[in-house]
């Protein structure tokens, strides 16, 4: 630059407002008097500080609100570091969330006695047997207690429902209840009557001849005496449509319990509270153990409780708080918080003992008590619809709870897997009754009854042992909870992706009957017969692409198409087994992911393979009926007593209803 642009550039400058000063000083002043432009390095940190912090600040905002709460931290909300605010509700929430109903949760672990009649060395001998009663509704949050059960799958359950082979097996499960209750044993010898013993009459022909008179009378109105002639005369009888307790008889119809209208993302597993109520002195250890808290969460806690409770055995009447929530490892809730409460008997209120809560290290510290409500009678859990497991693992859940073994779990699991879909989830209130045998030396308990209700439907089964020696399980009409044909017969069940009836075609989009279902499940899948049969069709069929048709007997057929690939062996004429593998997932043909097409036919007729009635495989025969009533009778008598008195603890080491 010469001199002239130089000069040029500088008047431009200074017409600008720009001017020639000092550099920049990181001295307080320069000179006498200040010219701005000192340099404060306290305000230059202050300001690189301020914005670091927003910056974080911010950032942790954003990752809340994008992540969920679930993974910030939890010891926020559950130690309650400021004092509890009372609730208060406004506008916009009062219209975009409902309150969470509270469901009475029924968990009873009972002891029954009952003289039993066996036959010991050709003397019958009677003494008195206990038997195992539990009476509880399905688990409607699933926990770590059902973490790692078997997946579902419907061959494998073909294998648990087998019956109980050999001349012995019924000996551990006698039910041949003797009319009284005896002390110790009894033996019994049974000899006739000597032919000169004439029994004296209990009824004289005076005191008959008495007794129509009066009755005579008494219909006329002569006579202070009353008898039943024709009607009760007692006010027993009641009309269908009158109010019991001041609510209307009847069973709600047409009523479906489903969640608020959430976003995808929010639609996960949610938190839910579940009250429980000890009702006779109890470790804490076992509680936990029975309420979703795994062997290192139980020690955790108790080192935590430790200092600051004299004792971790909770004494009757204790309350227990535990907040559930979902798990970042596993589809399960896991405790997020516990509190105790013990009852003062002097003020008739419950106390706030201790309260501990799950930090995001996984560890469980003390914490505030949460805000106070008032305790039911029985307990409660809340009802998220999001949390309700499948029927299947509901069984688990509840089964485990109540020490029920795997392998009774599996075969009460298989009963069912015929007649009801046990991947749909559980509705509220549904429940189960299980009757057990005393654990014998080996501490094997024998299963005899079971029970499940699914809304207002109840199906039970009884263990009853035929002529033959085999042991297996029979509903009241005498037959057996199996199925000639299994309804999802692919590996692990599939998912069901379409069902039976008229809808859009996917590729067509024209509307047409979808004449079976669709079980998505990934490309190689095993196929299994669903039921023994001769191999009709083994080929390639437009639109069904590699295609399988089976042929049964009362002119039952089933199809099987979109496979992958065919099984080795499958050609007309062949016979196959049921749960013998037919194919493999695929695509083929018109299809637009891998799935299995299942169709069940009827006298040529295609019917909804999840509906239709199928016939039974094995009923009892005629010449059993009478046996099998009187076991039905006497298992039903097992479950209307009073329990003994005699505590869970002193014969199962378990003293808690909870």
């Amino acid at each position: 630059m010469n001199p002239a642009q130089r000069n040029r550039t500088a008047a431009l400058l200074k017409a600008s407002g720009y001017e020639d000063s000092p550099a920049l000083t990181v001295q307080s002043t320069d000179g006498e008097i200040p010219h701005g432009r000192e340099l404060s390095f306290a305000w230059l940190t202050g300001t690189v500080m301020t914005g670091l912090t927003s910056v974080l600040l911010m950032g942790a905002a954003l990752y809340v609100s994008f992540k969920g709460q679930d993974t910030f931290s939890t010891a926020y909300e559950a130690l309650q570091i400021v004092a509890p605010q009372p609730d208060t509700v406004t506008g916009i929430k009062a219209k975009t969330h409902r309150m969470r109903p509270v469901a009475q949760t029924r968990s009873e672990l009972e002891i029954v006695e009952a003289s039993i009649r066996e036959s010991v060395d050709g003397r019958d001998m009677i003494r008195k047997q206990p038997f195992v009663r539990i009476r509880a509704t399905l688990a409607t949050a699933a926990t770590a207690l059902s973490d790692d059960v078997p997946a579902y799958d419907p061959v494998a359950i073909l294998d648990s429902n087998a019956p109980i082979e050999g001349a012995d097996s019924g000996l551990a499960a006698n039910t041949q209840i003797y009319g009284a209750d005896v002390e110790g044993e009894v033996s019994i010898r049974l000899a006739a009557l000597p032919a000169t013993l004439v029994p004296p009459r209990l009824i004289s022909d005076r005191s008959a001849a008495e007794f129509a008179r009066a009755t005579v009378e008494n219909l006329f109105g002569e006579g202070d005496y009353e008898a039943l002639a024709y009607a009760d005369t007692g006010q027993r009888l009641r009309e269908l449509d009158t109010p019991r307790d001041g609510q209307l008889a009847g069973v709600v119809e047409n009523v479906t319990a489903v969640p608020k209208t959430t976003t995808a993302e929010d639609a996960g597993l949610g938190r839910t509270e579940r009250i429980l109520t000890m009702r006779e002195r109890t470790p804490l250890a076992d509680t936990l153990s029975r309420n979703g808290f795994t062997p290192q969460m139980v020690a955790a806690v108790s080192a935590t409780l430790r200092n600051i409770l004299p004792t971790l055995d909770m004494p009757s009447g204790a309350r227990l708080r535990i907040l559930f929530g979902p798990s970042r490892v596993a589809d399960s809730l896991i405790p997020y918080r516990l509190s105790i409460y013990f009852h003062d008997n002097a003020a008739n209120i419950d106390k706030h003992a201790a309260t501990v809560a799950l930090t995001d290290r996984g560890s469980y510290v003390l914490g505030l008590a949460p805000p106070d409500i008032e305790f039911p009678e029985e307990d409660t859990e809340e009802i998220n619809v999001n949390n309700l497991p499948s029927v299947y693992r509901s069984i688990w859940e509840t089964a485990r709870k109540h020490d029920v073994d795997d392998a009774t779990t599996s075969r009460i699991v298989a009963m069912f897997a015929y007649d009801i879909d046990l991947t749909r989830k559980i509705a509220p209130g549904d429940s189960i009754e299980i009757l057990q045998t005393a654990p014998n030396a080996e501490g094997r308990k024998d299963l005899l009854y079971v029970a499940l209700k699914l809304g207002s439907t109840t199906r039970e089964f009884y263990r009853f042992r035929t002529n033959d020696g085999t042991v297996d399980f029979f509903d009241t009409e005498g037959q057996t909870g199996k199925r000639f044909l299994t309804r999802r017969p692919v590996e692990g069940g599939g998912r069901l992706s379409s069902r039976y009836g008229y809808r859009v075609h996917p590729i067509f989009k024209t509307r047409r009957l979808h004449s079976g279902i669709d079980l998505a499940a990934p490309r190689n899948t095993p196929i299994y017969a669903a039921g023994d049969g001769v191999v009709e069709r083994a080929q390639w069929v437009s639109g069904y692409g590699r295609y399988v048709e089976l042929r049964h007997v009362n002119g039952f057929e089933t199809a099987y198409g979109h496979m992958n690939k065919i099984a080795d062996g499958m050609k007309p004429g062949t016979r196959v087994r049921q749960g013998q593998i037919v194919g493999y997932v695929g695509s083929t043909g018109n299809s637009t992911g891998n799935h299995l097409h299942f169709e069940i036919k009827v006298n040529g007729r295609t019917v909804d393979p999840l509906s239709v009635k199928l016939p039974r495989d094995k009923s009892l025969p005629a010449s059993a009926e009478q046996a099998f009533e009187q076991t039905v009778a006497q298992i039903k008598d097992l479950m209307q007593r009073d329990p003994a008195p005699v505590t869970v603890a002193a014969i199962m080491g378990q003293n808690s209803r909870s």
